[in-house]
């Protein structure tokens, strides 16, 4: 049936009135939109297993919506996807394509590619040029062999096809190498890298091709040569102007928006966003594509606050809403039936075998000329041979111009497809980094009495922090490592993939040039540590874990047995805001908890998990004096973690402006007896405490016990307040302590290994079973607790292999 174009009209009046809606543009749009999102999330999470990158799902749904799969019923594309409602499909996937062009532009930092040395250059150079001259290669076969292959100009459809091959997705790649956690690997960084560097390659060459192009078929061989020769100066002039003219005046406005100004920046937001739209059309105007103009304004951008507020407004409803229906209607225009015959597919074998050899021979043949080692040369090839959303764009522009026919498109597209889907499996299976470093914990052991590790995920854990760990070094004694790890989530969202590839070794410097929030966070931390820099006793090294949460514990887990700590101190997840009124409870989320347990599960170290009530901020708030005065309470209990709890406070009794009380709990009307507190507690809820099921004799821990406190006591006699607690009321002394407001800090054991005491608070109901009993009894938000609580587990990995028998349910119950 033939439809007038001109006669279709937006909207319906509604079926009560007999219309239908799918006969209408916007209705259909809606159901279009919904179709292709719905697709693409659920494939988006059956392949997520296969660590695919989300581009893999929505490429793939776009193709299962069109006439390779569902599309074949011709019913169902006449009224889903009439003929008729492609242009306007296309158009509001364009505007998505539009922006997210110019985000990938706002991402690229041209000056990372400058400091990014010789080597990655060369690395690129080798990545595309090899790829390319295979392109070449491939389209003179292309031409003989496909029917009306060849009714397109050689010049247009040889550099149409070197570009095709040689293209590395910079965008994909970054989700793949933070996924793999390789971003702050030399690799990873070679990688990043040689990737922007061919990005901005392969722009230039797609805009050669679009110059060279035309109208494909139909103008090409009736143009003047002088045409292409105009169209390509008018692009130079194009992006001269733009670095001239429009750069300056971008890093005017980006000035005007920074936060040292309280100028409302609306405004120049808008008038950002129309510029990348009449960027766009002068590009199309000049006869290069519109993402062209995009592109290259984004680069214009200075990368600071204004950028980061540019991807905050935009970035959500392009990615996840308009780019799928741009894979949508790419898919809509790939019919894999055309692929027919042994001919077709042993073409298909050419194309993936010439654009896999080319990108991957190449670069590791440059890769290890460069002096990088086999395995991490062979996997930089496999790493660019990345391909994904930017190959797809450069396809459905030479199908635009009708250079390449439905059967070369779809051959392309699978190509697309099968590279950039084994990338992620090839690279796991090729290149495992190292994770050894004994050597560098010894040397670390000599130099320095105390090495800490302390994890922050947000500027409120700051002053806390900093003052436990103050509080437990020697002013005039003890020298005091500490590593101070960032975490930072790895979602979704592309810009953070911005503040990725700015990480390196020493992390957050290279975040802060990018994000604001991020350079605050940082300086916060440069100056809450400059004291400790002047007394000339604590060495500070800040680095960067950035990750997805499930996975978040490996790098935290990795970096203190690199660094060989002893402990790593954790924030809880909830924190304590002193105010006027009541309290104001700060929780961060239940995947920051699951950090957490995952951490105690997997740590190879003691691991003392800081529930935050306000401890250090009188400190923070009277300037850089962080010696006020502090009181400590040490619960002792008995077992393993409480040992390791008395071990810090004697760290802490050294300290002058800490006074630490140790309060021990003793039974008066009942006998302990053999394993009553090493067999695991009932719990009525999902959610329950972990007790180890070890077999230990009681008589030895409690030799144990009495030997540490006895030579705690000579220790510091006269140092030290030692109370006794012989009430039977456990719980409600426990109480009384945290809400008396007496001490600063409560410091408690976990008790895996807990005494009868304690094992009989495990009938109780958890509300966060990884703190143990007592933790969890004084970090609830219920019972009027003031005091700050230090919660120690300590790792003894004697008690670990004594203990086959471990409870395996409560072993992995985090």
């Amino acid at each position: 049936m033939t439809v007038n174009i001109t006669a279709i009209k937006t909207a319906s009046d509604g079926v009560w009135q007999g219309d239908n809606p799918l006969d209408y543009a916007f209705p259909l749009l809606i159901i279009q939109t919904t179709l292709v999102l719905a697709v693409g999330r659920s494939l988006a999470f059956l392949l997520k297993p296969l660590r695919q990158p989300k581009v893999i799902a929505e490429i793939v749904g776009g193709i299962l919506l069109g006439p390779s799969a569902l599309g074949r019923n011709q019913e169902y594309m006449h009224r889903i996807f009439p003929r008729w409602s492609s242009p306007i499909l296309e158009s509001v996937a364009s505007i998505g394509l539009l922006f997210f062009l110019f985000l990938v532009g706002l991402e690229l930092d041209l000056s990372s590619i400058r400091r990014s040395g010789k080597r990655a250059f060369a690395i690129a150079a080798a990545g595309i040029s090899l790829p390319f001259i295979f392109g070449i290669g491939v389209a003179f076969v292309l031409r003989k062999t496909i029917d009306g292959a060849d009714k397109v100009g050689y010049a247009q459809y040889l550099v149409f096809m070197g570009v095709a091959l040689s293209i590395t997705a910079f965008p994909v790649l970054a989700r793949i190498l933070a996924e793999l956690k390789l971003l702050t690997t030399r690799v990873g960084e070679t990688a990043m890298a040689a990737a922007a560097f061919n990005d901005i390659v392969a722009w230039i060459l797609l805009a050669l091709a679009v110059a060279l192009a035309g109208n494909g078929d139909e103008g090409g061989p009736h143009k003047s040569p002088l045409v292409s020769v105009w169209v390509l100066l008018s692009g130079v002039a194009f992006v001269i102007f733009m670095m001239v003219v429009i750069r300056p005046a971008m890093n005017w406005v980006a000035h005007r928006c920074s936060p040292e100004h309280d100028t409302v920046d609306e405004v120049y937001i808008c008038l950002t966003l129309a510029t990348v739209m009449v960027s766009g059309f002068i590009t199309d105007l000049i006869g290069i594509h519109s993402i062209f103009g995009a592109f290259i304004f984004g680069l214009t951008i200075p990368k600071g606050n204004f950028a980061e507020k540019l991807i905050e407004r935009i970035e959500d409803f392009v990615s996840g809403l308009l780019l799928p229906l741009y894979f949508a209607s790419s898919g809509l225009k790939t019919d894999v039936t055309k692929i027919s015959g042994g001919k077709a597919w042993g073409l298909l074998a050419m194309v993936i075998t010439a654009a896999c050899g080319g990108k991957i021979f190449g670069t590791f043949v440059v890769a290890v000329m460069c002096m990088i080692p086999v395995r991490e040369s062979l996997t930089l090839g496999l790493l660019m041979n990345t391909k994904g959303l930017v190959e797809l764009i450069v396809l459905n522009i030479g199908k635009e111009k009708k250079v390449l026919n439905d059967e070369v498109f779809a051959i392309l597209v699978l190509m697309a497809l099968f590279t950039t889907f084994i990338t992620t499996p090839t690279v796991m299976a090729v290149y495992k980094p190292a994770r050894s470093s004994g050597g560098r914990r010894s040397s670390s052991g000599k130099k320095y009495d105390l090495r800490v590790l302390a994890c922050v995920h947000g500027p409120g854990n700051i002053s806390s922090l900093i003052n436990l760990i103050e509080s437990t070094r020697s002013v005039n004694k003890t020298r005091l490592k500490l590593y101070v790890l960032h975490l930072v989530e790895l979602t979704e969202r592309s810009s953070s993939i911005v503040m990725v590839q700015r990480v390196r070794k020493n992390g957050l410097p290279f975040v802060s040039r990018f994000n604001y929030t991020a350079r605050a966070f940082h300086e916060r931390v440069a100056v809450a540590f400059r004291a400790y820099g002047q007394m000339g006793q604590v060495v500070v090294r800040t680095t960067t874990a950035v990750s997805a949460l499930p996975t978040m514990h490996e790098d935290i887990c990795h970096v203190a047995k690199e660094k060989g700590v002893p402990m790593i101190i954790l924030s809880f997840h909830k924190r304590w805001i002193k105010t006027e009124g009541p309290d104001v409870i700060e929780n961060v989320g239940h995947g920051w908890r699951g950090v957490n347990q995952r951490v105690l599960n997997k740590a190879e170290c003691t691991v003392a998990i800081l529930v935050d009530r306000g401890h250090g901020d009188e400190s923070q708030q009277n300037g850089s004096d962080t010696t006020v005065a502090q009181k400590v309470c040490v619960m002792f209990f008995g077992g393993p973690d409480d040992r390791a709890c008395l071990e810090l406070g004697g760290r802490m009794v050294e300290h002058p402006a800490v006074n630490v009380t140790v309060l021990r709990f003793v039974e008066e009307n009942r006998a302990e007896h053999d394993g009553v507190g090493l067999k695991p507690a009932p719990s009525k809820g999902r959610d329950k405490y972990t007790f180890s099921t070890t077999v230990i004799h009681p008589e030895k821990e409690k030799e144990s016990d009495e030997k540490v406190m006895d030579e705690f006591l000579r220790k510091w006699e006269g140092m030290v307040e030692y109370k006794e607690n012989g009430g039977n009321d456990i719980v409600e002394s426990i109480l009384r302590i945290g809400k008396s407001g007496e001490y600063d800090l409560i410091v408690v054991g976990k008790a895996r290994c807990p005494t009868a005491m304690v094992a009989r608070l495990g009938d109780r109901q958890p509300e966060h079973a990884e703190l143990g009993p007592v933790g969890d009894l004084l970090a609830s938000s219920n019972h009027g607790v003031v005091s700050s609580v230090l919660v120690i587990q300590q790792h003894d990995k004697i008690v670990s292999e004594e203990s086959p028998s471990q409870n395996e349910e409560a072993a992995n119950e985090v």
